[in-house]
């Protein structure tokens, strides 16, 4: 018992001694992770002094606890890594990601081998240890340390692009790095023979392998997650749960990179994930795993800082020279990575060009850290491995990564202020100066209400007042002296800024319960490409974008050819509820965005910008409004249920909210609330069930409707029926042209289209049921319209020829219709709503 509580007080002392490192990192505007290395070999060498010495108290205890505690590098990768890796992959915008996904693949993967081979042969030359050993110190410090250089970066506060390529490349060169120390460890200790081929393999195999088991992983969660939705704790607890089975799956029964597969995790966590996981609970999930990194980072990084004065003991200055050799050599293949096989990804144009400014910056942040440190650990820790050889690896390993930590990693700060990366582009400010500007002149204004509220004295407020004053006349006076920005410049901007606060849009109304999951996962895709659109072809990307995607999916198509081919109609009922909901969903956000546009970016740049994105926005909303329109028109009943089924999940949500309220206020117990959620999660569950799309249809029904055969028996009705072809109609097709002679009538079994008549300055819109072009069977006259459809159009089309013969064998049939065209050429008072189309 007394070794677990020295043991506690060991690991608790150490969490104090963290608590305190971050403001005094952010003080002395040092990188915290640089401090927390500096904090850790000061504590080593007060373990290797003070902790054999005989002694009593809390103090000598916890000095006690940290030199015997065991820190192993299976400890080290199996309890810590997988927390600091998963933590940090979570927070990576995967789309940007993937945007520069050939820089990030060129330095996570060809950079190790290079460095590797570079470091390996550099040193050989210098010692009489054998090549293999050699490079397998290349193989250690060839991988930049997430928690070093990440960690370093974000304190710098490094530009976006920079700081995704940076991260991109930590996260992911880890499997390169320790599939070839693997292999280069084995060959050490003779288990294995191999070359650059087998180290290719091995690679290959690993992350492939890393990358499927972490995807399988992510996606399997994502789907456990849905019987434990809105329960907080079992939704957070999975993710640390699969953060560790991603890890021992990959590495210990599939043979693969746990790296990789922790990653990849994470990354699908972060993307489908929030989908996925109950809105309430994400913002609890990203808190609590910054908690959980901050945690791995800094125990990682004290605990194998605490080693080095142990493994630095034997050090020398031949050892010295050594080192700078490595680092030499390290950074020389590094800066050949980035200034001369970069810049040919870029010139083939698998890669966007990326800046010299940028690329120094990368060479410089190669910063090494705990995951090198551990690596050398294992080293050592092998009894296969000779001791001559565990003690070069280890003075090599650990100098090398001190010498990055505390000369690159004290001097980024310096060289991203040299290289000006700290500083705002001419737009960018522009931007600051305009929301500066909005923001002071609101906030000068509420002051003034605060302190009439509070009755604080005059003397005070206009103190305060004339504070934000002079800060409005010293923004005006930088906005006077800044580049100006162009029209186009503006425009690119604010749809820049559209298409992120259409996501975040998505995300509130999903939040609130009225967007379904399966919806706002295919919203946010594409808000996603929207963006990329707007960013690659600016306002013409963002005119082109909405049409396509409203346009009919290949999936419609299949579920609209099963359901016409063979009557199975559940495909088509879920893909049109889907697209109801899309519908609606993008016709409220860009209504939204339209409010938006006028109150908020009218002001930061400028009313005739604004007038040109509400003109963007009013053409998306039109060609949204058309396409809710066909649907309507289509399948007009299906509609009614479709709608009623929306509000119904918009009113359960508003009902919740309600009884959380009234909880709040002490109005009702929990107990009383418990029982009212439970009732609305029933109600939810049968509101969630699709319903059943009918669309059977009455021909006799269809033919009776037409004025000129509504008065007839039913028996002509029905051979007039049985003359009905039918005919499918694509979107977009016109079906009949103005000018053509008309030979036949249609009517609208399922679909929907637009009459174009000269004149009208709308068109007349038919649906399910309406029928046209009926005057081709009395006159044959020109068609007076074109006639497109506006979506899959299923027709039943009677002849006039066919009709002719009809009319010719049955007497009675022709004296009516004789009849009704006598009265349709009679002059009339009174226009009909929807004029006859002939």
């Amino acid at each position: 018992m007394h070794d677990i509580v020295i043991q506690v007080l060991g690991v608790a002392g150490l969490l104090a001694l963290v608590s305190f490192l971050p403001p005094l990192a952010a003080r002395f505007r040092m990188p915290y992770t640089v401090l927390l290395a500096g904090v850790g070999v000061a504590l080593g060498a007060v373990i290797q002094t003070f902790a054999g010495m005989p002694g009593k108290g809390p103090f000598h205890d916890f000095l006690a606890s940290l030199a015997e505690l065991d820190v192993s590098s299976d400890v080290l990768m199996h309890v810590f890594l997988p927390i600091l890796l998963f933590e940090t992959a979570l927070a990576v915008d995967v789309r940007r990601l993937f945007d520069d996904l050939g820089p990030i693949l060129l330095m996570a993967v060809v950079a190790v081998f290079v460095c590797t081979f570079a470091v390996g042969y550099a040193v050989s030359l210098f010692t009489s240890l054998g090549l293999v050993a050699c490079l397998l110190l290349g193989s250690i410090v060839a991988s930049t340390d997430p928690a070093a250089v990440i960690g370093i970066f974000r304190d710098l506060g490094a530009p976006r692009r920079l700081t995704t390529l940076v991260e991109g490349e930590s996260l992911l060169n880890d499997a390169a790095a320790i599939a070839l120390f693997t292999l280069l460890l084995e060959m050490l200790t003779r288990k294995a023979q191999g070359g650059a081929g087998a180290a290719a393999l091995d690679f290959l195999r690993d992350f492939a392998g890393g990358v499927v088991t972490g995807y399988v992983c992510g996606r399997i969660a994502c789907m456990l997650v849905e019987p434990v939705r809105n329960q907080p704790m079992a939704e957070i607890t999975l993710t640390v749960a699969l953060a560790y089975l991603s890890y021992v799956l990959a590495d210990h029964y599939v043979g693969a990179s746990g790296v990789v597969a922790v990653v990849t995790a994470a990354l699908v966590i972060g993307s489908v994930g929030r989908t996925r996981i109950s809105p309430a609970t994400w913002g609890a999930l990203e808190h609590v795993w910054q908690q959980l990194g901050f945690w791995a980072n800094s125990m990682i990084f004290l605990l194998t800082a605490i080693l080095v004065p142990r493994l630095m003991a034997d050090a020398g200055w031949a050892e010295v020279g050594l080192v700078l050799v490595v680092v030499a050599a390290a950074f020389a293949a590094r800066g050949v990575v980035l200034f001369g096989l970069l810049p040919l990804l870029s010139w083939a144009g698998l890669a966007q060009q990326v800046s010299h400014s940028y690329k120094a910056v990368m060479l410089w942040g190669g910063l090494r850290g705990a995951v090198s440190l551990t690596l050398a650990l294992a080293v050592t820790e092998n009894f296969r491995v000779a001791d001559r050889v565990q003690s070069f690896i280890a003075v090599m390993v650990t100098g090398f990564v001190f010498v990055t930590l505390f000369v690159n990693g004290t001097t980024l700060r310096w060289l991203i202020g040299v290289l000006r990366l700290d500083e705002l582009t001419p737009v960018e400010r522009a931007m600051r100066n305009r929301a500066l500007a909005l923001s002071t002149d609101t906030i000068r204004d509420r002051v003034a209400a605060v302190a009439k509220t509070y009755e604080v004295d005059a003397v005070v407020k206009d103190v305060m007042v004339a504070r934000y004053e002079e800060r409005l006349k010293r923004i005006d006076q930088e906005r006077h002296e800044e580049t100006a920005l162009t029209d186009e410049d503006r425009v690119t901007i604010g749809l820049v800024i559209l298409a992120n606060r259409e996501e975040e849009l998505y995300y509130a109304h999903f939040s609130e319960g009225v967007v379904s999951r399966a919806v706002m996962e295919m919203l946010a895709g594409r808000s996603s490409r929207l963006l990329d659109a707007v960013k690659t072809h600016g306002r013409n990307g963002y005119r082109a974008f909405e049409e396509p995607f409203i346009a009919f999916s290949p999936w419609m198509r299949v579920a609209s050819w099963l359901q016409r081919r063979f009557g199975i109609h559940r495909p088509l009922a879920r893909r049109l509820s889907m697209r109801f909901e899309v519908l609606v969903a993008v016709r409220t956000v860009l209504r939204e965005l339209l409010a938006f546009t006028r109150d908020r970016l009218a002001r930061v740049l400028g009313q005739d910008v604004a007038f040109e994105l509400e003109g963007l926005l009013v053409g998306r909303l039109g060609i949204v409004e058309q396409a809710l329109s066909a649907l309507k028109l289509q399948y007009p009943d299906y509609a009614v249920v479709l709608q009623s089924r929306y509000v119904g999940r918009a009113a359960l949500r508003l009902e919740q909210a309600e009884y959380r309220a009234m909880h709040a206020e002490s109005i009702i117990s929990q107990e009383v609330l418990s029982d009212l959620e439970r009732d609305l999660d029933q109600r939810r569950r049968v509101l969630e069930r699709l319903p059943r799309l009918d669309v059977r249809f009455d021909v006799a029904e269809l033919v009776r409707r037409v004025p000129l055969f509504a008065d007839l028996p039913a028996e002509r009705v029905a051979t007039i029926a049985t003359l009905l072809r039918a005919q499918l109609a694509l979107p977009g097709e016109t079906i009949v042209r103005r000018g053509e002679r008309g030979d036949a009538m249609f009517f609208i079994a399922s679909g929907a289209v637009e009459v174009l008549v000269p004149n009208l300055a709308e068109p007349v819109k038919l649906g399910t049921g309406d029928f046209f072009g009926e005057m081709a069977l009395l006159t044959r006259q020109r068609r007076n319209a074109d006639v497109r459809a506006l979506g899959y159009c299923q027709l039943l089309v009677l002849d006039e020829k066919d009709f002719r013969r009809l009319v010719q064998k049955d007497a009675d049939l022709r004296a009516h219709i004789q009849a009704v065209a006598e009265a349709r050429r009679q002059p009339t008072q009174s226009s009909p709503a929807v004029p006859a189309v002939s």
